[in-house]
């Protein structure tokens, strides 16, 4: 059985990752890319449907031993789980070395003190949990095929076969370690080469600890902030630059409910806002090639820009259902692709210009090409940007004039405007500043409600929406303005669960709502790090503080987040880790750093 969300660990390469439990069970991995068929599934499904399990043996009746402690080593992606038992102490080192060639993913036992037994149960099933490979020995090595793929197990100690599942058996002594490794390679070449699992830990090491060294800031949340850097770098796909969303699909929004996603795609808006974190905290490299990814991906198109792609720039990523997995605690459909891929979502045109902007003003190497499609996605803009939209969230049900869309519209023109008046771009600029005022007044006139005191979630509407939280936060409005102090007090007053987190939106519960879906969920963490960054930018400096650090006490012990947060159950859900989520941490800690708002 899968164990919480938060109780998972993420280990990565920069091209795939995976989800390790705190018994030692990893229960996800897409091989050889994030959005791969998994060949361990078991966190959607059962045991039956994959997984790799390595920890001190134990009676079958009696369940995998939770591991006593673990942490990450220094810096870096490299776990460390240990278990205390009645014989001894043992050490389980887990990590995927970042690569060129076949993807890995290492696993080294160490004793520490006594002896102690240990087992390793390795359960490899293709296409999501559907296909059982054909297992077999080449020479020491055990090998798994099915179709195009190939997995090859790799150990010290002796392997054996069972019910369809490969076992090794054995005792570590203190100072004694014993690697295992499973490498990914396409089934019609060799076999991959020989792994060498202490020069790759080294190697791994070394690489976090470069990276890491590059981070400028050094505030009070730095070991937030560097967690969640690392989270973002391990989300970020090497060979192209997309960023991921998330490297899981389908972790519910409700324990049990349909609200599942794929999220191992590229967003414009998460990898825009990602981006936006990097270059404040020194990462030019992956702000450079995420600008090369953007200009790929839109190359030749950019009027029918997509609000998402695949990881290497694709635009078809048609939605499924995988029937024959039973979902997260019975969270279905389990759903692959993402249907929301053809939405028309305005405020991405937003967001991707002021992810440019902030990269050239950065000074991020000039390229022509960027600044040329900046002022393509205007000339589309000046024919569309008054048209209802599925807006942020992507809702399912009818297009409506959201709010946020409209300011992100702006967004766009005033930086691209901006870009004119710096003498880096020719364009029309005193018809864009009369198109910068024409958006600015339509949102002022029918997205506020003067009678509250505070914009709603789109025109005509009562309902209010945090991304209304963004209104200062983008300069649409300055943070003293009246409407957007009565804006911020709204959400709380009306968004806010009893923890004093932030909802979406509101949701119609068993009944299709605004977002022409069934079911609830949780409370948005990025919303909920929003309005701490609103709460400082209007003088509630302490509250603001109080707010972040309410949130940085919901991640897990490794310092991970998941999507949101259900306040009821007091559990995260949704994808996990998500980079919505990581991104704003990162934000209002640099917010709150700036502000001096902050303990201690």
């Amino acid at each position: 059985m899968a164990g919480r969300i938060e109780d998972y660990a993420l280990i990565g390469d920069m091209q795939t990752a995976a989800l390790v439990c705190r018994d030692g069970t990893i229960d996800w991995l897409c091989l050889p890319r994030f959005d791969s068929h998994a060949i361990f599934a078991g966190l959607l499904g059962t045991e039956e449907h994959g997984f790799w399990r390595i920890g001190p043996a134990h009676a079958a009746d009696a369940g995998p031993p939770a591991a006593t402690r673990r942490r990450y080593r220094g810096d870096s992606l490299i776990l460390e789980s240990e278990w205390d038992t009645p014989r001894g102490t043992v050490r389980v080192t887990d990590f995927m070395p970042p690569r060129d060639g076949a993807p890995q993913v290492i696993r080294i036992v160490e004793g520490v003190s006594g002896r102690v037994r240990m087992r390793s149960a390795l359960r490899m099933r293709f296409s999501y949990g559907r296909v059982v490979p054909w297992v077999h020995k080449v020479d020491t090595r055990t090998v798994a095929v099915a179709g195009p793929d190939s997995v090859w197990l790799d150990a010290d100690v002796e392997t054996h076969g069972k019910d369809l599942t490969t076992y090794s058996d054995f005792v570590v002594a203190p100072g004694e370690r014993i690697a295992f490794t499973i490498s990914w390679q396409p089934s019609h070449k060799e076999e991959p080469p020989l792994p060498e699992p202490e020069a790759s830990l080294e190697a791994t090491a070394e690489f976090w600890s470069d990276w890491v060294e590059q981070c400028t800031y050094h505030g009070p949340y730095r070991e937030a902030v560097v967690r969640s850097l690392i989270t973002l770098k391990a989300l970020t796909y090497a060979p192209t630059g997309g960023i991921v969303a998330a490297p899981t699909t389908s972790l519910p929004e409700e324990i049990g409910g349909v609200r599942n996603w794929d999220y191992r795609y590229t967003w414009l808006r998460d990898a825009a806002i990602t981006l936006s974190s990097l270059l404040r905290t020194g990462y030019r490299e992956e702000a450079r090639a995420w600008r090369e990814w953007l200009l790929r991906a839109v190359a030749g198109d950019p009027e029918n820009l997509q609000i998402m792609y695949g990881i290497a720039g694709e635009r078809e990523l048609g939605e499924a259902e995988l029937d024959w997995l039973p979902g997260y605690e019975n969270s279905t459909p389990v759903r692959v692709g993402n249907g929301a891929a053809h939405q028309l979502q305005l405020d991405v045109y937003g967001e991707v210009t002021e992810a440019l902007h902030l990269a050239h003003m950065t000074g991020l190497t000039r390229n022509d090409y960027a600044s040329l499609l900046q002022l393509k996605l205007i000339r589309y803009l000046e024919d569309h940007w008054n048209e209802k939209d599925e807006g942020i969230w992507e809702v399912r049900g009818p297009r409506r004039h959201f709010v946020h869309s409209k300011v992100m519209a702006w967004v766009a023109v005033d930086r691209t405007i901006k870009l004119i008046e710096m003498g880096d771009a020719d364009g029309p600029v005193e018809k864009w500043r009369e198109l910068r005022d024409e958006i600015h007044r339509d949102v002022c006139e029918k997205g506020y409600d003067p009678e509250r005191n505070t914009f709603t979630q789109s025109y005509g509407s009562k309902e209010l929406d945090a991304s209304l939280l963004l209104i200062p936060q983008m300069g649409f409005l300055p943070p003293d303005d009246k409407r957007v102090i009565g804006t911020i007090e709204a959400i709380q007053r009306e968004l806010s669960t009893e923890d004093g987190f932030v909802l979406r939106y509101p949701t119609a519960g068993d009944d299709e709502g605004l977002d022409g879906l069934a079911g609830d969920e949780g409370a948005f963490l990025a919303c909920s790090f929003w309005l701490a960054d609103d709460l400082a930018m209007i003088g509630r400096v302490d509250e603001a503080r109080k707010l972040f650090e309410k949130l940085l006490g919901l991640r897990n012990d490794l310092g991970l987040l998941a999507e949101e947060w259900d306040s009821r159950l007091q559990r995260q859900v949704g994808n996990f880790p998500q980079a919505f989520s990581h991104v704003p941490l990162i934000d209002t800690a640099l917010r709150l750093t700036a502000s001096g708002a902050y303990g201690g």
